[in-house]
């Protein structure tokens, strides 16, 4: 099925899928042990390196509006590489770091890159699917994310067991060629660039009621998510023992999407509101997570990250395809813009909320006490999203006659 989904696939849009991957390599080979080399190198408390981790994800979700309303101006093609360059750059500036600042100040430009590359990345890919293989194409996309989720375990690993300045380096470099073969590979998109004043396409967007309530009830889903940067990354480490937790638990997750992403959109296309298939999987990452109350083994702590992975894969490949479906054309990039605020929202309370948490839980004796919240939270989404109504869209189930 992978096969299939490649070979339906554009030409435009494979440089999109190999950029995607090595985003995520890139990414994930950093972040994670980004975490463990502050409160093990430097002797952070979780809840400093949540703070640094929040202040990275607002700088970049914050700002993706501005990043959309730039790529409707200026173009996606343009706007993307810029942003790239402008994360390996504050990637690589991370092996510089010594002082609590430098890491704030190195995790501000890596957000700040990611503001403008996002929106323009998203509204290039929707804009390169073809309309009859959209279904497939964005549950490819995320197969290919996982991808290079899973080999960033391998990347991220041996460099952070060599030296953090290494993979400091290494993530960045990863970015530059990312830049590189966009610029060669992806053709200019001839688009109908915005024309109406930005104070006037932020109107048009906060009157959009229905797309703001998505966006608002995306902080849940976010939340759950960005667990994986953070206090995952810290339990993983205290059940195993040492940093190879943390690739047991991306393995895990990512060997499962590649296995049973495509499977699982079969299974679920005959679905038409796909507010409530978001919804279901926002439920299901929930459940992962708490059983992470129970992780007090190896086993038990992947049977969780499958369990996780399985929700990832329901609502993954739903939620910016949903996108365009609000949005005009012409507003493509400024629409994926501000639907980022559910993630600078929900990532920024996940990372700094989840790691006090997670300390106060410690010190209290309440291990549980994180996992118990990442449960309401889901709880919470679910049901937002099940009573989500749009009576614009192309996608809410009809009544039947």
């Amino acid at each position: 099925m992978a096969l299939k989904a490649w070979k339906l696939a554009p030409g435009s849009l494979k440089v999109m899928y190999i950029s995607s991957f090595f985003m995520n390599l890139g990414f994930y080979a950093l972040i994670p042990y980004l975490t463990l080399h502050l409160t093990g190198d430097f002797f952070w408390t979780l809840a400093l390196t949540g703070v640094l981790l929040g202040v990275r994800q607002i700088s970049q979700q914050g700002l993706t509006f501005i990043g959309g309303l730039v790529a409707d101006r200026f173009g996606c093609k343009e706007t993307l590489v810029f942003g790239v360059g402008v994360r390996a750059a504050g990637f690589m500036s991370f092996a510089f770091c010594s002082e609590v600042w430098h890491f704030f100040a190195a995790a501000i430009v890596s957000g700040l890159g990611g503001a403008l590359f996002e929106p323009s990345y998203q509204a290039a890919f929707a804009r390169l699917t073809p309309e009859e293989h959209r279904k497939t194409l964005f549950s490819f996309k995320n197969i290919v994310s996982n991808l290079g989720m899973v080999s960033s375990t391998i990347v991220g690993s041996v460099l952070s067991s060599i030296d953090f300045f290494y993979l400091s380096v290494a993530s960045g470099s990863i970015y530059v060629l990312i830049g590189g073969l966009i610029a060669w590979r992806l053709p200019r998109l001839e688009v109908d660039f915005a024309r109406n004043s930005v104070f006037k396409d932020i109107q048009l967007i906060l009157k959009d009621g229905p797309f703001v309530a998505y966006t608002f009830i995306l902080i849940g889903y976010y939340y759950l998510f960005m667990q994986l940067f953070l206090t995952l990354p810290q339990l993983a480490e205290a059940v195993v023992g040492d940093k190879s937790g943390v690739a047991y638990v991306y393995g895990a997750i990512s060997l499962s999407v590649i296995l049973f992403q495509l499977p699982i959109t079969a299974k679920l296309q005959n679905v038409q509101n796909r507010f409530w298939l978001i919804g279901l999987g926002t439920l299901v990452m929930g459940v992962g997570l708490f059983s992470f109350l129970f992780a007090f083994n190896l086993i038990a702590l992947l049977a969780g990250s499958v369990v996780f992975a399985f929700g990832t894969m329901i609502a993954g490949p739903l939620l910016m395809d949903v996108v365009p479906m609000f949005a005009p054309p012409r507003q493509l990039a400024s629409y994926y813009g501000f639907n980022g605020y559910s993630l600078a929202v929900g990532g920024a309370l996940s990372t700094i909320a989840g790691g006090w948490l997670y300390d106060l839980g410690v010190a209290k004796g309440w291990p549980g006490l994180p996992w118990l919240i990442c449960l309401g939270v889901a709880l919470a989404a679910a049901l937002g999203l099940f009573l989500l109504k749009d009576s614009r869209n192309r996608f809410q189930t009809k009544p039947q006659s």
